[in-house]
C-alpha cells in the first residue's frame, strides 16, 4: 500500500480486540465529554477506542497514554514508528497460519520473542486468531488462551493498522508504560483523565482482570478512587467506566461523583447468549 494512499484511510479502530473496548459506546462517552480540556489522558488505554476518536475530532489534542501491559504499550510504539516491518511480518503469521493454523498457532504461543516487531506481530497475531479474540495472560505472564474457531480471520488488516500509524506520528502522544497512579505527576488543571480499569467483578463467576499477571484487586480499586480524588482536587475533569457492583456504587457515592448507569454487551462472554443485556457505570466530577 502507497503512503499516499495510507494518508486518505478511514477512521482508525482499536488494533487489538480488548476485554471492555469502548468501541461500541464511544457515542455515549462522546456526549459526557468536557465541552473543552487541555490534554487527554487515559492510563489504561486498551484498544485505545476513545483515544482514536478523540483524535480524529481534533487532530492537534494533546494526548498522554499509558498502561501498565508492556507488550500492549510496545505495539502502540512498533507501529507508530515500524509499521512497514510490522505489516511484512504479520504477512508471514498469515501465510504459516493458513498451512497448519492448529500447529502454527500453539508454535507461536509458546514463544518469547526478543525483537520489537517479533513482539508486537506476536501480540497482534494471536489476538486475531484465538479463542473470542481475549488476551489473557497467566501468574507467570504467559498468554494462555486457547486457539479460536474461525475460518478467515483478517490477520494483517492492513489498512487499519496504517489508519493507526498515520495517526499516531501526526499527533501529540505521549505514550508510557506505567501504574496508573502515574497520571497524578502529569495532569494539570483543566486536563481531562479517563480511567477504563478492569472492573470489579459483580458476581463470583465474572471475574476478569489478567490484562497482566497482576491482577486488579479491591487494594488497587481503592488506590483508584483515591487518586480521582486527588486530580478532583486539582481540577481535572475525571469520567471513569467501570461495572456496575456494590462495591464500585459505594466507593464512588456522593459528591463530587455524577453516576450514570449505561447499557453495554460483553463480547467476551464464551456463552453468546450472556452477552447481552448488562450494564455498567459511568462516573464524572462535572
Amino acid at each position: 500500500m502507497s503512503q499516499q494512499y495510507s494518508q486518505i484511510l478511514a477512521t482508525p479502530r482499536p488494533f487489538v480486540k480488548w476485554a471492555g473496548g469502548k468501541r461500541q459506546l464511544i457515542p455515549i462517552l462522546n456526549q459526557n465529554l468536557p465541552s473543552r480540556f487541555g490534554t487527554y489522558h487515559e492510563p489504561f488505554i486498551g484498544g485505545g477506542a476513545l483515544l482514536f476518536h478523540v483524535l480524529t475530532q481534533k487532530s492537534n489534542q494533546r494526548c498522554s497514554i499509558s498502561d501498565l501491559n508492556s507488550d500492549l504499550v510496545l505495539a502502540y510504539t512498533t507501529i507508530r514508528d515500524k509499521i512497514d516491518q510490522l505489516i511484512s511480518s504479520l504477512e508471514n503469521h498469515e501465510k504459516n497460519y493458513r498451512q497448519d493454523s492448529s500447529t502454527y498457532y500453539y508454535n507461536i504461543r509458546d514463544q518469547s520473542p526478543k525483537d520489537d516487531i517479533e513482539k508486537t506481530s506476536r501480540l497482534i497475531f494471536l489476538n486475531r486468531t484465538c479463542f473470542n479474540g481475549l488476551y489473557r495472560v497467566n501468574s507467570k505472564g504467559k498468554f494462555n488462551v486457547p486457539l479460536g474457531r474461525y475460518t478467515n480471520p483478517n490477520i494483517v488488516n492492513e489498512q487499519n493498522l496504517r489508519s493507526v500509524s498515520n495517526l499516531l506520528k501526526t499527533s501529540h502522544i505521549s505514550i508510557k508504560c506505567r501504574d496508573f497512579e502515574g497520571v497524578l505527576d502529569d495532569a494539570k488543571r483543566g486536563d481531562f483523565v479517563y480511567f477504563d480499569p478492569p472492573y470489579q467483578p459483580v458476581s463470583s463467576t465474572a471475574n476478569f482482570t489478567s490484562y497482566t499477571n497482576k491482577d486488579f484487586t479491591s487494594d488497587d480499586l481503592m488506590r483508584l478512587c483515591n487518586l480521582c480524588k486527588r486530580l478532583d482536587s486539582k481540577g481535572c475533569h475525571v469520567m471513569l467506566s467501570n461495572s456496575h457492583s456494590k462495591e464500585v456504587v459505594k466507593l464512588f457515592s456522593g459528591k463530587p461523583w455524577k453516576t450514570t448507569k449505561i447499557r453495554a454487551n460483553r463480547a467476551i462472554n464464551s456463552n453468546s447468549n450472556r452477552r447481552t443485556g448488562h450494564f455498567e457505570l459511568l462516573i464524572k466530577n462535572y
